[in-house]
C-alpha cells in the first residue's frame, strides 16, 4: 500500500486531484495524437454549446458549477483562440451570450467522435471491475453529501469533543 492509500480520507482531495490530472493528461494526449487542437478543460463549454445555440456566461457558470469569474476566464481564453464569440443579449444588455464561431463549430465536428471514443474506452476500462464501475455513482453520492453537510463544522465539533476536559466527579 502506498502512502496515499494508507492515509485514507486525509488525502482524498490530493488523490482525486492526481486522478483528475492523470485522466485529463491522457485525454489531452489522445486529442494531440489525433491532431486535434483541443484542451479537455474546454469540454464543458463545448458540450453545452453543442446542445444550445447560445448561453450566457452566468448560465455556463451555473451549469458547469464554477464561479462566474472562472467561466469568464475560460470564455476569454476561447475567444482569444477565436473558438467562441459573445454578444450583448438583445433582451437584456447586461447579459453576454456566448456562441461557437465557425472555427469553434469545425472543431466541435472534429471532437464529437472523440467524445464517443472516450466514453467507449472508459466503459471498456472498467467493465471487468465492479468497484471501478461504482466510481461515478460514488462520486455523485459524495458530492451530494458534501452539499448537504458542513464538513468544516463537523471537523470543528470533533475537535471540540476531543478537547473537552475529563469530567471528574
Amino acid at each position: 500500500m502506498n502512502l496515499y492509500q494508507s492515509l485514507g480520507y486525509l488525502v482524498l482531495g490530493s488523490r482525486l486531484r492526481r486522478l483528475s490530472e492523470a485522466f485529463l493528461a491522457e485525454i489531452n494526449r489522445a486529442y494531440q495524437n489525433e491532431g486535434i487542437d483541443f484542451d479537455a478543460s474546454w469540454f464543458p463549454v463545448f458540450y453545452l454549446l453543442s446542445k444550445n445555440e447560445a448561453l450566457s456566461i452566468k448560465e455556463l457558470s451555473e451549469q458547469i458549477e464554477v464561479s462566474h469569474p472562472a467561466a469568464s476566464q475560460l470564455i476569454t481564453n476561447l475567444k482569444n483562440r477565436k473558438l467562441v464569440t459573445s454578444a450583448t443579449c438583445t433582451d437584456d444588455g447586461r447579459r453576454q451570450l456566448v456562441t461557437l464561431t465557425d472555427s469553434g463549430r469545425e472543431l466541435l465536428a472534429q471532437i464529437l467522435p472523440m467524445w464517443d471514443a472516450i466514453s467507449t474506452a472508459m466503459t471498456e476500462l472498467v467493465e471487468n471491475d465492479e468497484a471501478a464501475q461504482q466510481l461515478l455513482p460514488a462520486i455523485t453520492r459524495l458530492e451530494t453529501a458534501f452539499r448537504s453537510v458542513n464538513l468544516a463544522g463537523m471537523i470543528s465539533e470533533k475537535l471540540a469533543a476531543n478537547l473537552k476536559p475529563a469530567n471528574h466527579e
